[in-house]
C-alpha cells in the first residue's frame, strides 16, 4: 500500500509538471498562476502545494526534465574518451541535442518556454544566474575536449581551446534560440545539423572551410 501511495504521488507530481508546461507555453510564465495550473491538471491548489512550494519550484522541476538528461548525455559524449576523435565527440553532442529537439515535443516545448516564454525577473532572476552558471560549466567541458583535440594536433596552431569552447557554446546557444523560433521549420531547423557540421569543420587543422557553402533561405 505504501508503494502504491508513493507511485500515485509521483504520477500526480508528473501530471502537475506536464500541466505547468502546457500553461506556461500557452500563457507565458509571468501570466500563469497556480490556479491556472491546478485547473489544467484537474486538481485543487492544495494538491499542487503538497508537491511544490510555488511556481518557481514547478518551473525548476520542469526545467530539470531537459537539463539533467542534457548533462548526462554531455558527460557520456564529451568526457568519456572512446574511439572517436575529440572534435567528432563535440559534433556528435551538438547534433544529438538537435535530434532530441526534433524527436521530443516535450523537450521542444520546454526549450521554447525557457527561451521565449519566461521573463527572468523578480523571483525568476535567480534562474537566470543558474543558467549563466550552467553555461560556464558547459563551456568548461567543451574546453577540456578542445584541449584533447589540440594534443592530437586536430586544431590549427593559432587556435586557443578556451576561446574555441566559448565560441562553440555561443554559436550553439544562438542556433538553439533560432531553432526554437523557427516554428515553420524553413529557416534554421531544416539545416541545423549541417550548420553544426560546418562549424566544426572550421576547427579542423587543414580543412578548407569554404568548400561547402551554406545558404540561409
Amino acid at each position: 500500500m505504501v508503494r502504491k501511495t508513493k507511485e500515485d504521488a509521483e504520477l500526480t507530481r508528473q501530471r502537475l509538471i506536464d500541466a505547468a508546461r502546457q500553461v506556461f507555453l500557452a500563457r507565458g510564465v509571468s501570466r500563469t498562476t497556480m490556479e491556472h495550473i491546478a485547473t489544467q491538471a484537474g486538481v485543487t491548489r492544495g494538491a499542487i502545494y503538497w508537491h511544490f512550494n510555488n511556481k518557481l519550484d514547478l518551473f525548476h522541476a520542469m526545467r530539470e526534465q531537459v537539463f539533467l538528461p542534457l548533462i548526462d548525455r554531455m558527460d557520456d559524449t564529451l568526457l568519456v574518451e572512446g574511439p572517436e576523435d575529440p572534435l567528432t565527440c563535440i559534433e556528435n553532442f551538438l547534433c544529438g541535442t538537435i535530434q532530441v529537439l526534433n524527436d521530443s515535443i516535450e523537450t521542444r516545448e520546454i526549450y521554447e518556454i525557457m527561451m521565449i516564454k519566461c521573463e527572468y525577473v523578480d523571483e525568476f532572476a535567480t534562474v537566470l544566474q543558474q543558467i549563466l552558471s550552467n553555461c560556464s560549466g558547459i563551456a568548461e567541458k567543451l574546453r577540456l575536449v578542445y584541449e584533447r583535440a589540440k594534443i592530437r594536433e586536430q586544431l590549427n596552431a593559432t587556435h586557443d581551446a578556451s576561446q574555441l569552447a566559448i565560441d562553440t557554446h555561443l554559436f550553439f546557444i544562438g542556433l538553439l534560440h533560432m531553432w526554437v523560433k523557427d516554428t515553420r521549420g524553413d529557416q534554421f531547423r531544416h539545416q541545423a545539423i549541417e550548420l553544426v557540421k560546418a562549424h566544426m569543420r572550421l576547427r579542423r587543422h587543414g580543412e578548407d572551410a569554404g568548400t561547402t557553402p551554406l545558404r540561409i533561405s
